[in-house]
């Protein structure tokens, strides 16, 4: 069945309104009838089985039928900060890491990073950044869109993950600890996975500095490995994220 977000104004007791270009897939592309049923969310903390009334090409609204439970979002939250890599490749990241679960996304700029970041550009981007995410959650059925923050620096990125309950900073060079070893461990500590927020920070195709490793020690990450073997930058994510998924018993482990 297909699911929409909508704003939660437009999403009221007993109606649902869809305008613009989600109006248009249902009357259009999904060449719907009055009477078919869809999934409508708000985003947030409500989500609705809904009856299609009246349908145009701009606008279509809907009766509500019952509401639904919300269970597809995972008690852990992980944030993908992803160092901005080259090309499309932060799209891929946004919309195969929402599929996944992650609940945030966060650009930022490193030492090795070779795309030059150009605010002037920055609206457009986050818009289209914004679009994967919300079409990747409708089509993994999440209960909410993931945050797509703006590009930020080194700096800044360093204070958000000091903010986090725990912070895993990826890194080749890393000898000894795993990502699933650090990932339990954080869990045990804490006494379970409930609220816990979690960032996964991975780097450009250059990988980190061992400055920005020290960094990022001294800033309470805990340097991990993903495996035996070097991943690309928009696959080193999602390993990861699927790493602390399973361990937090979000995919049946």
């Amino acid at each position: 069945m297909q699911r929409y977000f909508i704003p939660p104004e437009q999403l009221t007791e007993s109606e649902a309104v869809v305008t613009g270009d989600d109006a248009h897939h249902i009357a259009n592309v999904m060449r719907a009838r009055t009477g078919d049923t869809i999934i409508i969310s708000n985003g947030d903390n409500r989500e609705v089985l809904a009856k299609l009334g009246h349908i145009s090409k701009d606008r279509v609204v809907a009766a509500v039928v019952e509401p639904l439970p919300m269970l597809a979002e995972p008690a852990i939250r992980v944030t993908i900060a992803q160092s901005l890599p080259k090309g499309d490749k932060l799209e891929t990241v946004i919309q195969k890491g929402t599929e996944i679960g992650a609940v945030r996304f966060l650009p930022f700029v490193s030492e090795r990073t070779v795309v030059q970041y150009d605010a002037k550009k920055e609206s457009k981007r986050l818009e289209r950044w914004h679009k994967i995410a919300k079409e990747a959650a409708e089509q993994a059925h999440r209960n909410r869109i993931p945050a797509v923050e703006p590009p930020c620096s080194w700096k800044q990125l360093l204070q958000s993950a000091r903010e986090a309950d725990k912070a895993f900073f990826c890194y080749e060079k890393e000898e000894g600890t795993m990502l699933k070893q650090a990932a339990l461990q954080a869990i045990a500590e804490r006494g379970g996975t409930a609220g816990m927020n979690v960032m996964l920070i991975v780097g450009p195709e250059g990988g980190f500095t061992e400055r920005e490793a020290a960094e990022a020690e001294a800033a309470g990450c805990v340097c991990v490995k993903l495996g035996r073997r070097i991943l690309r930058t928009e696959t080193a994510g999602m390993v990861g994220l699927t790493c602390l998924l399973y361990e937090a018993g979000e995919m049946g482990g």
